[in-house]
């Protein structure tokens, strides 16, 4: 199957309803799609793209091929339970880690900061498109994910080495993302992204043109009450180049408090009696404005609640 590729300058135009219809499409079935023009500055991409690369190849290629994993495989007692990556995490919002970090640049530094301050922008809009799809109010996702100082977000920075026994090991294992919306800068050359759908694995191909991947988390899952979903997905290893890896990921502050918007919540705790009196005269009528009657009848009668 093709990815859903959703074209943010068309949201300005006579397409904005198809537009936004395809993400909200993208959203529901599948919980990944790409999106171009998105307005981050591709130079600045480009960067970000050279200095990890540089970054990797002089401060962490040496040492991944002396570890214990890389050791493993070569002498093909490699297990499962094992991932065939380097990598290193960059916390944003609220508080920076970036100092922590041993060996980076303050070029890469620099670039990574302006790039995400783009990046934040973007996914704020993303979550502003999702509410207003969800019939939400446009900051409803951005209040819901923040504490005191707004959302968290951070960005995991990997590459996926050259692999000389790629059957052997997974680049990194089935899994779905803990939080909200994910933003991926990835490869434009080497491919490896998979994603999970109807009984089948999708490949993800590598990103032209600096286009930007987004796929759902278990917390966008649970504040839509199951609308959009988080998509298990996994990375292959590749015996003929090395895949870079970029995921920014824009999530709930620790201290949010999570739960589905009730908007999206189903009327519940009522007796199927009141039900029934409510649905004789709405019976050939739509059954949506019938759920939100029964929700506003119990938000307005806690005695009928069981």
């Amino acid at each position: 199957m093709e990815v859903p590729l959703i074209d943010f300058e068309k949201l300005d135009g006579e397409k904005r309803s198809e537009t936004m219809a395809l993400l909200h499409q993208a959203c529901e079935k599948g919980g990944f799609f790409q999106i171009e023009n998105h307005g981050i500055d591709k130079d600045l991409m480009d960067k970000v793209k050279h200095l990890v690369n540089q970054h990797y190849e002089e401060n962490m290629k040496e040492s991944f091929y002396e570890s214990e994993i890389a050791k493993g495989l070569e002498k093909k007692s490699i297990t499962s339970y094992a991932d065939w990556e380097s990598s290193f995490f960059i916390w944003h919002r609220p508080n920076s880690n970036v100092n922590e970090i041993p060996n980076l640049s303050d070029d890469l530094c620099k670039t990574m900061d302006a790039y995400i301050n783009q990046l934040i922008k973007l996914a704020e809009k993303l979550s502003e498109l999702m509410c207003e799809n969800l019939g939400l109010e446009k900051d409803y996702i951005k209040e819901a994910f923040s504490g005191s100082k707004g959302p968290s977000v951070g960005t995991k920075v990997a590459k996926y080495p050259q692999c000389p026994h790629p059957e052997l090991v997974r680049g990194l294992r089935e899994h779905t993302d803990a939080g909200g919306i994910i933003l991926l800068l990835q490869d434009d050359q080497v491919p490896g992204l998979q994603f999970h759908k109807d009984g089948k694995w999708v490949e993800i191909p590598p990103s032209k043109n600096n286009s930007i991947f987004v796929n759902t988390g278990d917390q966008l899952e649970v504040v839509t009450n199951g609308r959009y979903k988080s998509t298990l997905h996994r990375v292959i290893a590749d015996k003929n180049g090395s895949r870079i890896s970029i995921a920014t990921f824009y999530n709930p502050a620790g201290e949010a408090i999570i739960s589905p918007a009730p908007k999206l919540l189903y009327p519940n705790h009522f007796r199927f009696q009141d039900y029934l009196n409510l649905y004789g005269s709405t019976k050939f009528a739509d059954k949506g404005p019938r759920f939100e009657s029964m929700k506003k009848m119990l938000n307005g009668h806690p005695s009928l609640l069981v």
